[in-house]
This record gives C-alpha cells, sequence and structure tokens, in this order.
C-alpha cells in the first residue's frame, strides 16, 4: 500500500486479530477482573445482610471505588441509605402540601418527616465518625456509629408505622409506604455491614 510502512502494515494485521480471538490487552483484562472480583465481594458481603437482593444492587455500582475493603462498603452503604432518606423526606414534605389529604395522613407525613430528619442527622453523625476510625480507641467509634445507625432504623421503623394502619389507604399509603420502607430496609443493610465490617476486628 502506498505510502504504509511495514510496521503500520503488522499493527493493522494484528489489531483484528486480537479483537476477534477474544484476547484483551493486558491492562483492560485486569480491570474486567477486578471489577468482576469487587462485585463478588460485594455479593458474598451482602449474605449477611437481611435484603442481599437490595443491598447488591445498591451497592455493586460503586465496585469500582469500593474495592473488596470491608470499611469502603460499610461507609458506602450508609452514604447510599442517607442520599434514600433525604430524598425521600423531601418527597414526602411535597406531597404533604397537595390538597385532599385526610388530616390522618398529614400529621402521618409530617411526623415521618420529622423522624427521617432524626434518622438523616443520625446517619450523617456515622459517616462522620467512619472518617475517622484510625486509633486506638476503634472499639468505642464502631460501638457509637452501631448505636447511631440503630437510633436512625428505629426512626425509620417508626415512620413506617405510621402508614399501617386502617385508617391510612390509597395512594398516599401505597407511594410513600414503598418509599419509606425501602429507606428502612437501605438502612438495616448498613447496620449489617457495619456489624459486619466491626466484626473483623473482634
Amino acid at each position: 500500500m502506498k505510502g504504509v510502512s511495514s510496521g503500520q502494515i503488522l499493527v493493522l494485521f494484528l489489531v483484528p486479530l486480537v479483537l476477534t480471538s477474544g484476547v484483551l490487552p493486558t491492562t483492560a483484562a485486569r480491570a474486567v477482573a477486578g471489577t468482576t472480583t469487587n462485585t463478588e465481594f460485594i455479593k458474598t458481603s451482602c449474605k449477611a445482610t437481611t435484603y442481599p437482593d437490595l443491598c447488591f444492587s445498591s451497592l455493586s455500582i460503586h465496585a469500582s471505588a469500593i474495592g473488596a475493603d470491608p470499611e469502603l462498603l460499610a461507609h458506602t452503604a450508609l452514604d447510599v441509605a442517607l442520599e434514600s432518606a433525604q430524598s425521600t423526606s423531601a418527597e414526602m414534605a411535597k406531597i404533604a402540601g397537595r390538597r385532599g389529604l385526610t388530616p390522618r395522613e398529614i400529621g402521618a407525613m409530617q411526623d415521618c418527616v420529622e423522624e427521617l430528619g432524626d434518622s438523616v442527622g443520625e446517619i450523617k453523625r456515622s459517616l462522620g465518625e467512619m472518617k475517622q476510625m484510625k486509633g486506638p480507641d476503634f472499639g468505642m467509634k464502631i460501638s457509637d456509629i452501631q448505636t447511631w445507625v440503630s437510633a436512625a432504623l428505629t426512626d425509620e421503623n417508626t415512620c413506617t408505622d405510621g402508614f399501617a394502619g386502617k385508617a391510612m389507604n390509597g395512594e398516599v399509603k401505597t407511594v410513600v409506604g414503598e418509599k419509606i420502607v425501602k429507606v428502612a430496609h437501605m438502612t438495616s443493610n448498613a447496620l449489617a455491614l457495619v456489624n459486619s465490617f466491626a466484626a473483623l476486628h473482634n
């Protein structure tokens, strides 16, 4: 071919050969293997939670950042739970302002927004402590985190209970109830992963 060196011809020949043979370059192969390993680590770790499918679906998208680090896994689980609680609380505040809601529904939603607010604060405190886990007082810090996440879960379950009675029916109960339950499940999973991380240091 005019203007093409023998070296360039060799490259043009080898590239399709590599692609069609299914052989990946070393760097790409390692990246794929690493991602698979990280994903498997998350899947295995999530088996210790009450809601493993939700755990895996919410955390596997962060596999590259988590790696195979139990501390990062617990930290990310708390991050995900916090984001879920914040977005649900904001959405409930908007729904509570709609017309046509019964006094019972409005009251339950206002109480729930307050409970979620407390939950958000407790998860934030846990995340703050997670950033300072180094040092000799690990046991005290992890105990504080477990206490705060447990309190957050209690607040969310209290919120869920407000929508469980027969006086609450219809679309609001269905839509809001599902969102609150998901938040509680996220926090439950985060607590389980924090507990698993803590157990590694016992």
